[in-house]
């Protein structure tokens, strides 16, 4: 198999643009009335492509800001490493935010490839991670007054890398699923070295076009797209909101995590508690019913911020990241858990109800034994 980064049909230089989204959770929900005022923002609206129904659009749209400037260094891409690059954060009502940084290139082949083996160390060492961080830090103070229940982990972010390419002379679908694919393959892969045939099939097997000249191929740590700078924007963010669904599925997971060792504590408490029936399970009941509302309410609101119900192409460009993101395999693990949540709950609501049956039995024999006495102490 040759090597991805020695195709001879590929063009001797290659230009376009890398996308960096990394993806924060900022709290708990943030009012975006209120963050409307802190600087100059839009509201963002997925542009269509012509003849799109106009009912693809956001449930509740998310604020768009546009911050400094951001420096990136970038082996073998001296204009990105020279000047600094423009960076966007679009921010949504659960409080998470996407920061976008958008990359010239001029290219060969072969420095592309370094450039995705480059990528991927730097996402081990956080470096361009750090640098998206610092960029929008100053937007998180200007907005932290406007967030339910701050918290910015600084272990919890979610990355993705998108090459985008115009159509051009030696660059087209059929190419690049063809005889390119081993080079496309370490892109998507974000692998410098040659992968093996099995690799290249899997990498490739999700793709999707619109035009003749356009192509889509998603993989877990980076995309492809094949498309004109003008008309791309929608797919792009539909990157950039699969990508940030992935971090909140992580979240709310987490979060989960532990509600159930709380759920467990909480359980054991009102099990063993030697306060009175009716007290003992108050609180668990209170603290439990207030995780459940939180990890419910979290879930419900990142799954239906986005209706994809007019544009079948973005739908299924949504559905291609989900299934590289296994978003389906987080949802269902995510309901176990509020499965589990809710069993537990019931559990306490349960024993609380028979516990209060019992004291009320008690007091009714207690009244009716102390009936009894006055009756014969009156005779």
């Amino acid at each position: 198999m040759s090597h991805p980064d020695a195709n001879p049909e590929l063009p001797a230089q290659l230009t376009g643009w890398l996308h960096l989204y990394v993806a924060f959770d900022w709290g708990d929900e943030i009012d975006l009335a209120r963050a409307r005022q802190a600087g100059p923002n839009v509201v963002l609206d997925l542009t269509r492509r012509p003849r799109t129904p106009n009912s693809f659009a956001y449930q509740r749209a998310p604020l768009r800001f546009q911050l400094s400037p951001v420096t990136v260094d970038l082996p073998g891409s001296p204009d990105a490493s020279a000047r600094p690059v423009s960076a966007e954060a679009t921010v949504f009502d659960f409080a998470a935010v996407s920061v976008a940084l958008r990359v010239p290139f001029q290219l060969s082949p072969a420095e592309l490839v370094a450039l995705a083996g480059h990528l991927a160390e730097t996402v081990t060492s956080g470096a361009l991670v750090q640098a998206a961080r610092a960029a929008v830090d100053p937007l998180h103070r200007k907005l932290l007054p406007a967030i339910q229940k701050p918290a910015w982990a600084d272990n919890l972010w979610e990355e993705y890398f998108v090459f985008q390419f115009a159509p051009q002379e030696g660059l087209a679908p059929e190419g690049l699923l063809g005889p390119q694919a081993g080079w496309l393959t370490g892109l998507v892969r974000l692998e410098d070295e040659a992968l093996s045939d099995s690799e290249t099939v899997e990498a490739t097997r999700l793709s999707l076009r619109y035009g003749r000249a356009d192509l889509f191929v998603p993989d877990w740590g980076a995309a492809l797209l094949l498309d004109q700078d003008k008309e791309c924007a929608e797919t792009l963010q539909a990157v950039e909101f699969a990508n940030l669904q992935l971090l909140e599925f992580r979240h709310i997971d987490n979060r989960l995590d532990e509600v159930l060792a709380q759920a467990d504590h909480l359980l054991e408490r009102a099990t063993r508690s030697r306060l009175p029936a009716w007290r003992g399970h108050v609180a668990p009941l209170r603290i439990l019913g207030e995780l459940k509302v939180e990890a419910n309410g979290l879930f419900e609101r990142t799954g239906n911020v986005l209706k994809l119900v007019g544009d079948q192409y973005l739908a299924r460009v949504y559905r291609l990241l989900a299934t590289r993101f296994h978003l389906r395999d987080w949802e269902r693990s995510i309901e176990r858990k509020l499965e589990v949540v809710e069993g537990v709950y019931e559990v306490i609501s349960d024993q609380s109800a028979h516990f209060r049956t019992e004291f009320l039995e008690m007091i009714v024999i207690l009244l009716i034994l102390v009936e009894i006495l006055l009756t014969i102490f009156k005779h």
